[in-house]
């Protein structure tokens, strides 16, 4: 059945009249995104209560005002501080695996769901007004609500669960409805659930679960530097690692072999993609989740910090009607990134656009991506080679390890396709001596080459901490510098904060070192020149090393000499 609309429900009500809701009406053209009912409480027409009637009547559901409501204490540890606080949602009691809560959004039915799929529970909803639900969040949950270290503490104490734990590793044989049972314990699905959504609010790329004699860990992998969270306690290892083969619908009979899997959430309304790998190790299966979550990463070339001389230079190639471009650098450097980035500047109904990836990171609509599977013989090269059969204009391939791949790649920007896609060097000349090191002959790549961009990422320094200071001589000589060098600059640190949980660094930007294939370089590489000769040349013609593009970030404020220094090798 059609929901009706809010505007009309307030005029039944007798909250608005006619003549108000075109008023609101016209006015919510002016506001886009903005809700009819927010608009009407700004303008001053109707009260929070009446909206709150309204949305109830809307979504069929009760009005509560939790400044009337008592709410047990038991009840509060059903939803954790960091989902309370995400959702907008307040429990109000727990009765036959039923959980009733309070929310001031009913109309994002979204919410049900994704909390029926994190708890394990029924959800009922009931409606109150915003101003009532942000007390209700400062009253119950502001500090004071459950945290990591508190569900572990209460954890470390629960011999029933310690017992149930032991009785399992005794056992000689594997009972599957006891090892469910266990991964489905309130505990053990409380205390992921926490670090999940703490992992995907604070933006982190990885999260690991690793088992070790004395201790099980779990760490955080955020703007590329991995941080230790509490400890849970080492009996939990098994019970938590199963978990997660459950969401990821895992064998949790198999404890001997390597596992894949994927689990899909939806979070505060957007997806978010975990890709599970399970390892079995000495002391227990090691769990890594690589956290996809579209809501923050950066399809867009005006946002992954290249300078304004690359980036043009750089969007003039990328719009060539065929060639290669490569952008190299190591594993999490956010090559693909950029090249998602290229893509979706691309994406034009004129031009049909195809890649295959190992795995198929974001999906972007109007794009053709095919996954890789090598277990079935789906490898880059097989799968390029189909794809130049799907008449495209742009591919991407999304690794190029082999000779046969770097071959097909060759010919199918011989044959009229522009080509992007990856390698692992530490450079961009030594890209050219890594091509030809692998077979691809020098006058192909003469012939086909027309650009390589060469990246790292460092951390930037927080924004509500960042002060300025002075670096020590030693600190200015790991970049050759002497502090006569920099008598005019400035220097900046972050001492810390909760905003950057106490790093001094919020975020990441990128460091760039572009080289484009102009004729003097392809003649150099028609004559198999050495790496040292490409860079020499480069340098001559304009191109700024990686080095010397984190100096200048520094000199901006932007990132540390520390953080240059760590994701840069020194020119020779």
């Amino acid at each position: 059945m059609a929901i009706r609309r809010i505007g009309q429900i307030l005029v039944d009500l007798g909250f608005l009249r006619e003549k108000q809701l075109e008023t609101l009406l016209e006015e919510q053209q002016q506001r886009p995104g903005e809700m009819i009912g927010q608009i009407a409480i700004s303008l001053g027409m109707i009260t929070d209560d009446q909206l709150a009637q309204g949305l109830a009547e809307q979504m069929n559901m009760q009005v509560v005002s939790l400044s009337d409501v008592v709410i047990p204490p038991d009840v509060l540890t059903y939803v954790t501080e960091p989902m309370a606080q995400l959702y907008r949602i307040i429990p109000l009691k727990f009765e036959r695996d039923t959980l009733t809560i309070a929310m001031c959004d009913p109309q994002k039915l979204s919410i049900i769901d994704e909390l029926r799929s994190f708890l394990g529970y029924d959800i009922k909803a009931m409606v109150c007004t915003e101003k009532e639900m942000l007390k209700a969040l400062d009253r119950y949950y502001s500090g004071t609500g459950e945290s990591v270290e508190t569900l572990i503490a209460d954890m470390e104490q629960d011999d029933e669960l310690a017992a149930a734990v032991e009785k399992m590793e005794k056992s000689a044989s594997v009972d599957l409805t006891s090892v469910e049972a266990l991964a489905d314990s309130a505990p053990v699905r409380k205390l992921l659930n926490m670090v999940l959504l703490l992992a995907i609010r604070e933006q982190a790329s990885d999260l690991h679960f690793e088992p070790f004699e004395t201790e099980f860990k779990i760490r955080i992998r955020s703007d590329g530097v991995l941080y230790e969270m509490v400890p849970p306690p080492r009996h939990l290892a098994f019970a938590i690692t199963t978990r997660v083969k459950v969401m990821a619908d895992l064998n949790i009979a198999e404890r001997r072999l390597p596992q894949d899997g994927r689990i899909r959430l939806t979070v505060g309304g957007h997806p978010v993609d975990l890709r599970v790998s399970v390892l079995p190790t000495m002391f227990g299966e090691s769990v890594v989740m690589r956290i996809l979550d579209r809501s923050v990463v950066m399809l867009d070339l005006d946002a992954i910090g290249l300078p304004d001389g690359i980036l043009a230079s750089f969007r003039e190639i990328i719009r060539r009607p065929n060639g290669i471009v490569l952008v190299t650098g190591p594993t999490g450097c956010g090559k693909t990134t950029t090249l998602y980035g290229a893509l979706n500047e691309l994406n034009v109904i004129e031009d049909k656009l195809i890649t295959t990836e190992d795995p198929v990171e974001y999906d972007i609509d109007g794009i053709v991506q095919m996954p890789i599977d090598a277990a079935i013989g789906n490898t880059f090269a097989q799968c390029l080679r189909s794809i130049l059969r799907q008449d495209p204009d742009k591919i991407l391939v999304g690794e190029i390890r082999d000779l046969e791949t770097a071959e097909i790649a060759v010919q199918a920007s011989l044959t009229g396709h522009m080509v992007f896609s990856t390698l692992h060097t530490n450079d961009a000349p030594s890209t050219v001596t890594r091509l030809r090191d692998m077979g691809v002959p020098p006058f192909l790549l003469t012939a086909t080459l027309e650009a390589i961009l060469a990246q790292r990422l460092v951390r930037k320094i927080c924004k509500e901490c960042r002060e300025q200071t002075t670096p020590s001589t030693e600190t200015l000589a790991q970049l050759n510098l002497t502090p006569d060098d920099v008598l005019d600059k400035k220097f900046y640190r972050g001492r810390g904060c909760p905003a950057c949980n106490n790093t001094g660094f919020r975020g990441r930007t990128g460091l760039f070192e572009f080289m484009p294939i102009n004729d003097q370089l392809r003649d150099l590489i028609n004559h198999g020149a050495s790496t040292q000769q490409i860079r020499d040349l480069a340098l001559q013609t304009g191109m700024v090393p990686l080095r010397e593009s984190g100096l200048e970030k520094v000199f901006n404020g932007i990132t540390t000499i520390e953080e240059v220094v760590r994701e840069t090798v020194a020119e020779s």
